[in-house]
């Protein structure tokens, strides 16, 4: 049985971001994976990184006290499955301060006479699910950057077997039978992953 841990990011639970999400949680479950949801939102994660937390973080071990609940979740995980709106070309910051207070040294990565190990080698799949209000080229034109931290970062601490990036694209003008497709595809690719 795989343990994935699905990282759900937006705090609207009529949005389409919450129907991609409970996509991915139900194919997953009825594939009979072990599916800890972690919506970030819900939980009152708080995205901050204190003082605190960033004059000890490269205190590999009490750099994780803060949110080792979270490391602990992280550490189970042998997929990682994101989903998230892409807001302002980037990620909610519920999501971006989960990257910087939970990607710790000693956690997702390790120095070695520094240089960026991996150290999330246990996660063999990882897939994103997101949604952009504007178009791919619009996106492109600013660079894309969750496109590019999923498939270069995120792919580099944790070197996936298989890695997938879905998105759908022109939310501001999307029809229903385009957003229905892609609810689709998200179900199939959760099937395959």
């Amino acid at each position: 049985m795989t343990r994935a841990l699905v990282l759900f990011a937006h705090p609207c639970a009529e949005s389409f971001s919450a129907s991609l999400h409970r996509t991915v949680i139900d194919t997953l479950t009825r594939r009979g994976w072990e599916v800890d949801d972690c919506d970030l939102n819900a939980e009152g994660f708080s995205p901050v990184l204190t003082e605190a937390e960033r004059r000890g973080y490269h205190e590999v071990g009490p750099n994780i006290e803060p949110v080792k609940s979270y490391v602990d979740r992280v550490r189970r995980a042998e997929a990682l499955v994101l989903v998230f709106p892409v807001w302002n070309f980037g990620y909610p910051a519920i999501l971006k301060g989960f990257f910087d207070r939970v990607f710790l040294p000693g956690v997702s990565f390790r120095l070695e006479d520094g240089f960026v190990k991996p150290n999330l080698t246990h996660i063999r799949k990882l897939a994103a699910v997101t949604t952009y209000g504007g178009t791919r080229m619009r996106a492109l034109m600013a660079g894309d950057p969750p496109r590019h931290v999923v498939r270069r970062a995120l792919w580099h601490v944790c070197r996936p077997e298989r890695m997938r990036y879905l998105a759908l694209y022109d939310m501001n003008r999307v029809t229903a039978p385009q957003r229905a497709r892609f609810v689709a595809r998200v179900a199939g690719e959760m099937e395959r992953l």
